[in-house]
């Protein structure tokens, strides 16, 4: 397969991972356990989906030299923490507000890559990013309410962003030399492992009474989304992944809207078309080819 042909398919795979992970709030709503817990099914129940997949594809899950196991284990450590602030975050917030905060993330990580270009972004990519923050700012005026209600929410899902930075960072060094599936299955493992003793130490409910909605959530926000979103690392540039993340807040609105009755206006409308045409600014190929390229991995 060519670079181009790689390129465009990693950039499909990218949007379906955000697509995804959006509904991710809505079942944690719905796991029926508690917010930790629901972060240990969400890994755990994905582990023999993507043991199997891994062999199909095969790429066998085994455990890779030291340091890069270190760094997978850190990655690990990132991202359970992440899951146990971001599902308690959902619990005590809207939707919108929770998906939205959690995904600052995504300008970090963008800004990051930038960095890494050691380089200011090029007229069209700084155009993109204004626009992908008017969007979010439009959809924190619209549908994502600030109220002193929801500020502990607010904090948490912010905290998680922040950690899922972290997750992300190494996940996109450890793709130059890792594939996708033993990275997420060896990630997923550790991120269990960790918030199992979590959830039992708060006293979290930790089986449900229907597991429709963890399986719903491990198939979905683990397999799928993270799978994909692992897979694209190694292709996409982080300045386009951040920005894609940001598609994630929209839809998760939507959901809002859709279930709970959280508003959804015409700003809200404006501030995805203005995410969604940033996004489409982005993948123009000006300027530095630095901000488009991705470290690759063997597939």
């Amino acid at each position: 397969m060519s670079a181009t042909s790689t390129h465009r398919l990693a950039f499909a795979a990218l949007l379906l991972a955000n697509l995804a992970l959006a509904g991710g709030p809505f079942l944690v709503r719905n796991a029926g356990v508690g917010p930790t817990a629901a972060g240990f099914w969400r890994l755990a129940l994905a582990l023999p989906f993507l043991w199997l997949i891994a062999r199909m594809f095969r790429q066998p899950i085994h455990v890779p030299r030291r340091g890069l196991t270190i760094a997978i284990a850190i990655a690990a450590v990132f991202f359970a923490a992440d899951l146990a602030a971001w599902h308690a975050g959902i619990l005590l917030t809207k939707l919108g507000n929770a998906t939205l905060f959690g995904n600052i993330s995504s300008f970090i990580f963008a800004a990051w890559g930038l960095w890494l270009a050691r380089r200011w972004p090029s007229l069209v990519q700084g155009a993109a990013l204004g626009l992908a923050a008017a969007g979010c700012a439009l959809l924190m005026w619209g549908s994502a309410e600030l109220s002193a209600a929801h500020l502990r929410g607010d904090l948490l899902s912010a905290l998680a962003g922040l950690l899922y930075t972290g997750y992300l960072i190494l996940v996109e060094r450890t793709r130059g030399e890792l594939q996708p599936l033993p990275l997420l299955f060896l990630a997923s493992l550790f991120g269990a492992a960790l918030l199992l003793p979590a959830a039992l130490a708060a006293g979290e409910t930790i089986v449900p009474a229907d597991w429709s909605a963890v399986i719903a959530l491990a198939l979905c926000s683990q397999l799928v989304g993270q799978g994909l979103l692992v897979y694209a690392l190694g292709h996409v540039p982080p300045l386009i992944v951040g920005i894609a993340m940001l598609t994630q807040p929209a839809l998760s609105a939507l959901l809002g809207f859709l279930y709970y009755g959280e508003a959804f206006t015409a700003l809200d409308w404006a501030g995805a078309a203005a995410i969604i045409v940033a996004l489409i600014l982005v993948r123009i190929r000006t300027g530095d080819p630095r901000l488009r390229t991705a470290p690759q991995a063997t597939n």
